[in-house]
């Protein structure tokens, strides 16, 4: 899983394994191990009816309703956005990227912009 930040915007890009344990087990959570503390991302399924996020303990928790996650593990629906106060939040499915890159790559959904 890999979030991009920028002011008051968070991405969270999702592999297809990433996408299918979240369908299965209805959360994900990544850690950064910084020298003097721990930074923590999740995306976690919960009765709400929209894209919600929190901050907690040095935790950024997107909340999704289980109809999105269904949406994303089941169909080719790209991925979904919401806000929560002044953030702006958006969860999709990571693509293969076009140009050159040494990331592995393997785990991603294929990109539909590249020609065979």
């Amino acid at each position: 899983m890999k979030i991009r930040i920028k002011d008051n915007s968070v991405r969270f890009r999702l592999t297809r394994s990433e996408v299918a344990e979240l369908g299965t087990s209805g959360i994900l959570t990544q850690v950064t191990e910084f020298a003097s503390n721990i930074f923590k991302y999740s995306v976690m399924v919960k009765d709400v009816e929209e894209l919600l996020a929190d901050f907690v303990e040095n935790n950024i928790i997107l909340y999704m309703p289980k109809s999105m996650v269904d949406a994303l593990v089941n169909t080719g629906k790209v991925g979904f956005s919401g806000q929560a106060g002044a953030v702006k939040l958006l969860i999709e499915k990571d693509f293969v990227c076009i140009d050159n890159t040494d990331e592995d790559q393997s785990d991603q959904y294929p990109n539909p912009k590249m020609t065979c």
